[in-house]
């Protein structure tokens, strides 16, 4: 398979490295529109093609499969391009920045018969796949209850660099550069781990965003830091359980940690993912009587970008899938109604 990467910043270095990494797939082209950012990207990664726009690789065309890494507001315009001259199209999340455009990308892609997948990175938690597998073996029992969360701290902590300074943060905090703020960013990641894993599908939403003030007139340069830091939902799943989901950029001492907790008539999982280890726990049998969580060994899992590879040879996709993504941005897009008509938002 021959893949063309679009967009070299931030986490197209992950995705040139695990591309290369899978026997048979060649990395044969890069695109940017920051030339300096682009042949340094090629460079280290050893590819040989560089362009300057989409619409000069196209014409080109000697690829298969486009990983597209370009920023949020992105995905669409570029994705559709790609479908339209018969590529395959491994999208980072989100698919797009609301669910009228990702469903259109969603119709498009399925109507060419392409493979079309969204880069959901925690789906490669072994625990996450683990727990999910006993919940839908009935270990738990029916699910009642459901607590969800996604903690970063890059707002308060410099582990990952200053994002006063730096314009792979800055653009994140502002919504004329793209950014859905972290319900877009990352609440899509802890919507789709906790629907995932729970088995579950939401079915109404109650939904508070909050953007804190963190510069002089909230303007950073060319950045309005507008876009929403933290937030919560109370949700009702279409099974009847309920449950809360949460996520900010704001929680000192947690670099990158998805937590989710399911709790059933009969026990409890708990899946954890935190800064690239997984742990997954539960409280099963005769434990639930004396409140005992005991550690549930599990098996390393395929990646996304393994499973796309196979998609593209097998002529069929995998999941996570450009429909799975459009419904997760669905829930996303009432969760910001309700924030703003202070109402439960039903998810169509």
């Amino acid at each position: 398979m021959r893949l063309l990467i679009l967009g070299t910043g931030g986490m197209a270095d992950k995705h040139a490295s695990s591309f290369k990494a899978i026997e048979g797939v060649s990395v044969v082209g890069g695109v940017d529109i920051v030339p300096e950012r682009l042949a340094a990207f090629c460079s280290l990664h050893g590819i040989p093609n560089h362009f300057g726009s989409l619409e000069e690789a196209l014409a080109w065309g000697e690829f298969d499969a486009v990983a597209n890494v370009t920023p949020d507001r992105v995905h669409h315009p570029t994705t559709l391009q790609a479908i339209a001259a018969g590529k395959h199209v491994f999208c980072e999340k989100p698919l797009a920045t609301d669910a009228v455009k990702a469903m259109e990308m969603t119709e498009a892609m399925e109507k060419s018969g392409k493979v079309g997948m969204v880069n959901f990175t925690y789906r490669n938690s072994p625990a996450l796949q683990k727990g999910r597998q006993m919940v839908l073996a009935g270990e738990i029992g029916a699910v009642r209850h459901v607590e969800a969360s996604h903690l970063q701290s890059w707002l308060v902590g410099k582990a990952w660099g200053d994002w006063k300074t730096e314009s792979k943060w800055l653009w994140r905090l502002s919504k004329k550069h793209g950014s859905n703020g972290a319900l877009g960013d990352i609440g899509i990641h802890i919507v789709d781990f906790t629907s995932y894993g729970s088995g579950l599908d939401v079915a109404h939403v109650f939904g508070r965003l909050k953007t804190f003030t963190k510069a002089p007139g909230d303007k950073i340069d060319e950045y309005d830091l507008d876009a929403n830091d933290s937030f919560t939902m109370n949700v009702d799943f279409t099974s009847g359980a309920i449950g809360t989901i949460q996520a900010t950029r704001t929680a000192a001492g947690q670099l990158d940690q998805l937590r989710l907790r399911v709790y059933g008539e009969t026990g409890s999982i708990e899946m954890i993912y935190d800064t690239g280890k997984s742990t997954l726990r539960a409280c099963l049998g005769d434990d639930v009587h004396t409140a005992t969580w005991r550690d549930i060994p599990f098996d390393p899992v395929e990646t996304n970008y393994q499973r796309f590879v196979q998609a593209v040879r097998a002529g069929k996709t995998q999941e996570p899938s450009f429909r799975r993504a459009a419904n997760i941005q669905k829930v996303l897009d009432k969760a910001l109604a309700s924030d703003l008509s202070h109402r439960d938002e039903q998810v169509a």
